[in-house]
């Protein structure tokens, strides 16, 4: 039985597929000895999508090999679908611009919540592994996300009365904190003492959001 899980986003996936790093979930996945989850619509933003179009099939295929290999696993949890709908009304429909509702975010990441509220309802630990900023803005900053997304649209934006709680109880890590777990257990062999903060910014130019303060805080715990 499933004791412990990481819920893979799109995000982080493409991160480290990206950077050409994807076997350190290899050893990963043995350091950690639990389970590497991603749900169907994860799939369609890695494997099935990318599959179609020349520039990212490489890495697609090389994220369908650890797929096939055991170390993703595909999770059709029953619920998940219905669970990853209404976790999206919630989300889609309480910021506003010029009177119409704005989309910030997909069906991918919003069903790596959904399927982490049904595991951790079966007592199962687990965390999402998810780089895209708004999504863990939501979960982790929920009051300073319409600021955020004024910055970066460059429009007027009114926010309504919702009930945050939907997002309160996940927890999120980064492909930063997998990179440096990586580095902590000496998992890359390059014997560079500059290892820990290419990677971190390495990651942090694939998509990963993470502030020079937070690459210094971690190099300091490295």
């Amino acid at each position: 039985m499933m004791q412990k899980a990481i819920i893979f986003d799109a995000s982080t996936l493409i991160s480290f597929a990206m950077n050409g790093i994807l076997n350190i979930l290899v050893d990963l996945k043995k350091v950690f000895n639990g389970s590497f989850l991603i749900t169907p619509d994860v799939k369609r933003e890695v494997i099935d999508r990318p599959m179609t179009i020349t520039r990212f099939k490489l890495e697609a295929l090389k994220i369908q090999h650890l797929l096939d290999e055991g170390v993703l696993e595909l999770v059709n949890e029953e619920g998940v679908q219905k669970k990853t709908k209404e976790i999206l009304d919630v989300a889609n429909n309480f910021l506003k611009s010029k009177g119409k509702s704005i989309k910030i975010v997909s069906s991918g990441e919003i069903s790596c919540l959904a399927l982490s509220e049904i595991l951790s309802k079966k007592n199962i630990l687990n965390v999402i592994a998810i780089d895209e900023r708004t999504t863990r803005m939501l979960v982790e900053k929920p009051d300073k996300l319409r600021n955020f997304l004024e910055r970066k649209m460059h429009i007027k934006i009114t926010s309504g009365k919702n009930n945050f709680e939907i997002f309160k109880n996940f927890k999120i890590i980064r492909s930063a904190e997998l990179v440096y777990i990586a580095h902590k257990k000496k998992l890359i062999k390059i014997g560079d003492g500059n290892l820990l903060d290419a990677l971190l910014w390495a990651v942090r130019f694939k998509g990963c959001s993470i502030s020079n303060e937070e690459i210094k805080e971690i190099k300091k715990l490295g």
